[in-house]
């Protein structure tokens, strides 16, 4: 793409502009770090302009707050006193449990699941937010908690100009189909590698 230009132009009867704006569905799936980090910079420059953000986080401890949640909760309450940005809604999905299915009952985690993908299901046919990231969705539709091909069809049926930006690791094939844009996140080297563990700034 030399200078932002499209290789390929599609003969949909589109003009640029309705083009350029259509909503994307976008997935950041991988090994690598930097999935969420990635979505929640989005989420950042969609508050700049004014979008209205919800954020739907499916994994990690419901008492977990990681930095950007602490942020865009604030550029929030900026927007709601001085109305620069656009509202910010944050959602914890979870019910305590994480990528690594160790705390509590699976049953629990799975009904968790289920009501947070119903929530997203209500949002979308009210068209209340402009962006909604749904961080580290893949996890639940990997384990079959949510039917991916139900996920899929769902989120390529939207009304309206919704953007959605997925993140997690071994995103299903359903939905890369109906991505229009899928980064993948390769590993080449990790502090953990070394066995440094995580550290404030960087992973929360």
């Amino acid at each position: 793409m030399p200078k932002g230009q499209p290789l390929n132009v599609p003969d949909d009867g589109l003009t640029t502009r309705q083009r350029r704006n259509r909503p994307l569905i976008m997935v950041h799936t991988g090994p690598g770090k930097g999935k969420s980090t990635a979505a929640f910079g989005l989420a950042l420059r969609g508050w700049n302009q004014g979008w209205r953000i919800g954020v739907f986080q499916f994994v990690k401890s419901a008492k977990w707050r990681i930095g950007e949640q602490t942020v865009l909760e604030r550029l929030g309450k900026l927007h709601e006193e001085t109305g620069e940005g656009g509202p910010v809604d944050w959602h914890k999905m979870g019910s305590g449990w994480s990528w690594s299915r160790k705390q509590g009952a699976e049953e629990d985690h799975a009904a968790a699941a289920a009501e947070g993908w119903a929530e997203i299901k209500r949002c979308l046919a009210d068209e209340r937010y402009d962006l909604l990231v749904l961080d580290e969705f893949t996890y639940p539709i990997k384990w079959g908690w949510v039917d991916a091909a139900e996920v899929a069809s769902v989120l390529a049926a939207r009304p309206g100009r919704q953007h959605v930006v997925i993140t997690g690791r071994d995103a299903d094939p359903a939905l890369l189909e109906v991505a229009d844009l899928v980064t993948e996140m390769t590993k080449i080297k990790h502090p953990m590698d070394a066995g440094q563990k995580g550290q404030r700034g960087i992973e929360w």
